[in-house]
């Protein structure tokens, strides 16, 4: 009876351990079961579809149908989980199904961040965090607010997506004015050299920035033309759709609901095994080992190790140097970030092509130790170079 492994999730994490489980293992039964379509498609993808001239119709890569037949699972699609039972092992799901399971990968991904805002069109404010969303937000910048096509978007965020649809956006001939509470753009990645750089170029561009201040109302114009945001500094700003890229919150609902440890994210050791036998999380709803790494990179190197782990080879991750592309074509920009709790200093130099931020802790041996790096222009091609010096996250 419980012989499936059954994955709850159908994002890049869901189907790439299903892929690489299907390698490992070509004849034990897998499960898909996804709230959408279960198309395959790459989210990071949903931030710079604009300036690749990317429709929500073409940005999926292969019908769940498709995969099915690839990879040789079942795909449940438009279904939700309702319970997890992890005693009897067995998932309910809104279709009446229930599901046994052998195995169960919890790869739930994570909703956006919303915060409470006032006003008659705080509804209309939009995230971008998945397919259905992105489509949404498309048609909208075609006809927003009083059915003209859009000329002006507020960004609430200036963290890596809201910078990443701030770029795309300049591709639309829109101008987007970002708003964010921090001092800078990307403060929690870059030194503020680089924070800067990459502000310059983007407002090149025609993009605009306001920080210090928060949206708290969100409504809509007296001529029936546009928005207008009220700011926590108590002007206001005038446009035309509201995009929310505050950051994004791991999925724990249903996992905690089933007695399952959970902090920032679903909580899992480095074979990604939950507090409860048989249940594992990865991609962006884990928080690995203490880790919370919401990028393509880690997922992957969680994929190979669960996959090998359920295959029956016990696998830990491995975290090498995971440099971040952040994708600002305006200015290109590569981060590896040093960990939160590194102590060290940032060391920036700079010339009109380039920024290079290196992050230099002290070694036992009291020498320099590179913890991390930022670099941006002509200077990311030294990427590899650099990623080779820094040490594994988890060795």
């Amino acid at each position: 009876m419980h012989e499936a492994v059954v994955i709850v999730g159908a994002g890049l994490a869901g189907y790439n351990v299903a892929r690489e489980l299907r390698k490992a293992d070509a004849a034990v039964p897998i499960v898909l079961v996804s709230r959408d379509h279960a198309g395959f498609y790459s989210k990071p993808m949903l931030s710079n579809a604009l300036a690749s001239k990317k429709t929500p119709a073409t940005l999926v890569m292969k019908s769940a149908e498709k995969m099915a037949e690839e990879v040789q699972l079942r795909v449940v699609a438009h279904t939700a989980v309702t319970a997890l039972d992890t005693t009897a092992r067995t998932l309910t799901l809104s279709s009446g199904e229930v599901l046994p399971y052998r195995d169960l990968v919890l790869a739930l991904g994570a909703d956006p961040i919303r915060i409470p805002l006032q006003g008659d069109a705080a509804d209309t404010v939009v995230s971008v965090n998945d397919l259905d969303d992105f489509a949404r937000f498309a048609e909208l910048l075609d006809s927003a607010a009083g059915g003209q096509a859009v000329q002006r978007v507020a960004i609430l965020g200036a963290g890596l997506i809201g910078c990443e649809f701030a770029n795309d956006l300049l591709h639309r001939a829109i101008q987007p004015t970002v708003l964010d509470l921090a001092e800078r753009v990307l403060p929690r990645l870059l030194p503020p050299e680089a924070s800067a750089r990459l502000q310059a170029k983007l407002q090149e561009g025609g993009a605009s920035f306001r920080f210090g201040v928060g949206a708290v109302a969100v409504n809509r114009a007296p001529n029936g033309q546009g928005l207008v945001v009220t700011l926590s500094d108590g002007s206001t700003l005038d446009t035309d759709l509201v995009l929310s890229a505050i950051g994004l919150k791991p999925r724990t609902q249903l996992a905690a609901d089933a007695g399952i440890a959970v902090g920032r994210g679903v909580q899992v050791n480095r074979e990604l095994r939950t507090s409860v036998p048989h249940v594992h999380a990865i991609g962006d709803c884990a928080e690995v080992d203490g880790h919370l790494l919401p990028y393509v990179l880690p997922l992957m190197a969680q994929a190979r190790a669960l996959a090998a782990t359920l295959a029956g080879k016990p696998t830990p991750v491995s975290y090498p140097a995971m440099p971040v592309v952040v994708k600002t074509p305006a200015w290109p920009t590569v981060v590896c970030p040093p960990p939160a709790e590194a102590q060290g200093q940032w060391q920036v130099s700079e010339t009109d092509e380039a920024v290079e931020a290196r992050f230099v802790g002290t070694a036992a041996d009291g020498s320099g130790l590179l913890l991390g790096f930022a670099l941006q222009g002509k200077a990311v091609s030294q990427r590899q170079a650099l990623a080779a010096q820094v040490p594994a996250l988890l060795a």
